[in-house]
């Protein structure tokens, strides 16, 4: 047994009977085995479409960081089922956060009760050494969904970067999709980052943009809202105040970048 799965917090295997052919990328976001709540988000988040900008194939190597309730992880362990790996790294079941160890509990569940998707490797995303479990020179691609304005406000986005291009292959790639804002203002805590700054961050850290797309852009997000982007679906932090307002504007305004490593 090799290092990775020893130190790994969890290894499941899902078995490959409930998958009885290959998925293709269509197949596996049309799985109407997902979520009702996740389905719905399809028309702001464009799985299909954005995974295929970032060109994934069904034999990679793949690192989703931190999956959240498993919106996209429900696609990519289906699609990856019988050709590829697929990895995610989560906030642990120690994680000093109640909302965060919840977040990755009820994902680690949801996943290993859940026999009709495919194999899921999960690790752990600890802070300064963020993926030591992970070999480097190792992954395809890794895919990040809207987590850069943390890691820009506790001041470890470019060592988490950093730590991003150890692990990939040479040429492998890198998929971000993040909240934009259409002026570069880091100490102002709305979930947007402007885009020409993270991308300048990331090509410092020895990637270079191969791509960017409009796919998820969403022009009715004016981006001045009390909370924030959580202010628009599916959060509606203010609950039932302008609800109707926040639903017909949308999910928020998002960059799709595409980089490769050097």
């Amino acid at each position: 047994m090799n290092n990775f799965i020893k130190l790994s917090l969890f290894f499941f295997f899902i078995s490959g009977t409930t998958i009885s052919q290959e998925p293709t990328l269509s197949m596996a976001t049309d799985n109407n085995l997902r979520k009702n709540e996740h389905k719905i988000r399809d028309a702001y988040r464009n799985p299909l479409e954005t995974l295929n900008f970032f060109g994934i194939k069904n034999n990679f190597t793949v690192l989703e960081i931190l999956p959240g309730k498993g919106y996209y992880s429900e696609i990519l362990s289906n699609y990856l089922s019988k050709n590829g790996d697929f990895i995610v790294a989560s906030f642990g079941s120690d994680h000093p956060n109640k909302y965060l160890k919840n977040l990755h509990d009820n994902y680690v569940s949801y996943f290993k009760d859940n026999r009709n998707f495919g194999n899921i490797r999960v690790t752990k995303f600890k802070e300064k050494d963020y993926l030591e479990q992970i070999k480097d020179n190792s992954l395809d691609m890794i895919l990040t969904f809207r987590n850069s304005h943390n890691w820009l406000y506790n001041n470890q986005i470019k060592h988490i970067y950093s730590s991003f291009n150890k692990k990939l292959k040479k040429n492998g790639i890198l998929g971000v999709v993040q909240h934009r804002a259409d002026t570069h203002n880091p100490n102002k805590k709305n979930g947007y980052i402007e885009e020409n700054f993270l991308i300048n961050l990331i090509e410092s850290n020895n990637f270079e943009l191969l791509d960017k797309s409009s796919i998820n852009n969403n022009p009715k997000d004016t981006k001045d809202y009390p909370k924030g982007v959580w202010t628009l679906p599916p959060t509606l932090r203010l609950g039932e105040e302008n609800k109707e307002k926040y639903l017909e504007i949308g999910e928020s305004d998002r960059m799709t970048l595409k980089f490769k490593k050097l």
